[in-house]
């Protein structure tokens, strides 16, 4: 839904034209403005937004003599609504008869679900989906698992390297300062190695990128060969820098990225989207909410740009549906996308 057809359906509303189906949107839009907090643009530019749509609003919405009217709480709402669907977060049900209520907002992702087991000499530990893991290495490191992950790293360090595989998923890690044994950690193509140091790097199988982000210090990423050695020219990250490496394409992309928390906002719970590939969206909506998602959609391949903090499942999917022009069912644990009708 684009800001004219917001427009439009606020005027028919405005004027007691509306649809009861239609009424209960723009009714459900009011009551959501204020419950939900899932944006990370700044308050003085928000405002500033509002103050131009509501502007905008009662140029070309004028008040008909009719049964309803918009008090001023209203058209402030009616002004936020229309920011926040404009900016990808559309907070309001398309279709109570298609779409199964969920219930209460769900709590942040749960900590210790994890399978934790000890094979020859390494510790081997993996995250269900809906679920974290904080670890806590033998020198003192930190590791904060994602939701659908699976790590490996000795029992015990030797003297010259500190190495960790991340087998699948994502990871953030905050680095102990050692200067005689380099930390590694070895996630899919790319080796990053740090000495003191702060960093995310998210390398799930159903993902076409492995990307390493730096939050502070510095650390060098080399990638690697078939045999697991080094095969390029190492780069070396500064922070808010971040490398991606493309498995098809082969390359790697250096780039920078605004706020830390636009990277480490899953440890909080939030989930971020930032120009975001199907399949990244895919894999954050079933870490979080424990789901499989089926798309039976001709609709394959898209991005979308938002996040998301305290909103149940379904109100994830309507906003995302409503913003790629599809619909969707929640059957057991599994949501399925389908063409709109």
């Amino acid at each position: 839904m684009d800001t004219e057809q917001i427009k439009i359906l606020l005027e028919r509303y405005n004027q007691g034209s509306c649809s009861p189906e239609e009424a209960a949107i723009v009714d459900q839009w009011f009551e959501n403005i204020n419950r939900h907090q899932s944006t990370y643009i700044e308050e003085k530019e928000l405002d500033r937004e509002l103050d131009q749509i509501k502007s905008q609003l009662n140029q070309h919405i004028q008040p008909a003599p009719q049964v309803r009217r918009m008090n001023a709480r209203y058209w402030y709402a009616a002004a936020a609504a229309a920011v926040l669907i404009a900016a990808g977060l559309f907070w309001f049900n398309q279709s109570p008869n298609t779409h199964p209520a969920t219930g209460t907002i769900p709590a942040p992702l749960a900590a210790h679900e994890s399978n934790r087991v000890i094979r020859n000499g390494f510790v081997e530990i993996s995250t269900l989906k809906g679920h974290k893991e904080s670890i806590v290495l033998e020198d003192g490191s930190t590791m904060e698992l994602n939701a659908g992950s699976k790590v490996r790293y000795p029992e015990h360090f030797g003297d010259s390297s500190r190495t960790i595989f991340l087998e699948e998923g994502e990871a953030f890690f905050n680095v102990a300062a050692d200067p005689r044994r380099r930390f590694v950690v070895n996630a899919g193509e790319l080796a990053t190695t740090a000495l003191g140091t702060s960093f995310n790097i998210r390398a799930y199988a159903s993902e076409q990128k492995v990307v390493v982000a730096l939050v502070s210090g510095k650390v060098k990423v080399d990638q690697l060969n078939s045999n697991h050695l080094a095969n390029t020219s190492s780069l070396i990250l500064l922070p808010s820098e971040q490398l991606s490496y493309d498995r098809v394409s082969l390359s790697l992309v250096k780039s920078i990225f605004n706020k830390p928390e636009e990277i480490t906002g899953w440890q909080q719970g939030y989930l971020i989207f930032k120009d975001a590939p199907y399949n990244e969206v895919v894999t954050g909506i079933e870490n979080r909410y424990g789901v499989t998602v089926m798309n039976e959609s001709d609709k394959k391949e898209w991005n979308y740009n938002g996040s998301f903090k305290n909103e149940n499942l379904n109100e994830v999917m309507d906003i995302i549906s409503l913003a790629k022009s599809l619909s969707y069912t929640i059957k057991n644990d599994t949501v399925y996308l389908q063409n709109k009708n």
